[in-house]
This record gives structure tokens, sequence and C-alpha cells, in this order.
């Protein structure tokens, strides 16, 4: 089998794993694992940064698991810039829309 990467992501398993953006420099640790609304999958990430304080979100989509890490595939400061709407509640549609245009994502994927 060896290090599969796996596109199956159980929300469980991936907080407390350590998050590395596009050049694998550290981000943080993932702290919340938000599901979709609609289909209840797994699709964004609140990641602890040691360095702005705060949580970040990510989108797990298309960042992969890779070992025990999460390869966010984004520059730091894009990620760093990312809308913060603190953590703890799920992110409204809205929310999740400023999430997908900051990450230049496609909306309807």
């Amino acid at each position: 089998m060896g290090e599969s990467v796996q596109t199956d992501i159980d929300p469980r398993t991936l907080i407390g794993r350590k998050a590395f953006d596009l050049d694998g420099a550290k981000i943080g640790t993932v702290d919340e694992v938000y599901l979709d609304d609609a289909t209840g999958e797994p699709e964004w990430a609140a990641v602890r940064t040691g360095l702005f304080s705060r949580d970040v979100f990510v989108p797990l989509e298309p960042s992969e698991v890779i070992g025990d890490t999460l390869r966010v595939p984004y520059e730091r400061a894009l990620i760093k810039d990312a809308p913060d709407f603190g953590v703890g509640r799920h992110l409204s549609p809205e929310q999740e829309l400023q999430l997908y245009h900051h990450y230049g994502l496609d909306v309807t994927g």
C-alpha cells in the first residue's frame, strides 16, 4: 500500500494533524473540520496557527492527506489572508462563498 493519498477524508482523523502550505512550510494544526450543509462531506478545515494566533480556513478539496499531514496547495500569504469567521460555529453559505472566491475555487463543484 505505502503512503497512498486519501481522497475520502474522515474528518475525525484530520483533527490534530499538521497542515503544510504549497512550499512545504507548516501552517499549523487542524483544529476543526466543517461539513458541507447539503452533502455532509468535509469541506473546510480550520487550522490553528502559531503564527497569526488565530484559525485560518483552508479548503479540503484540493488539499491532500499525505501520511499524517494535510498538504494545502496554496501559498502561505493567501491562506493567511483568508476571511476569518472565528471557530466553533458552522459556516453559512455566504461565508463559504467568500472562501471559495478567496481561493479561486469553482463554487458549483
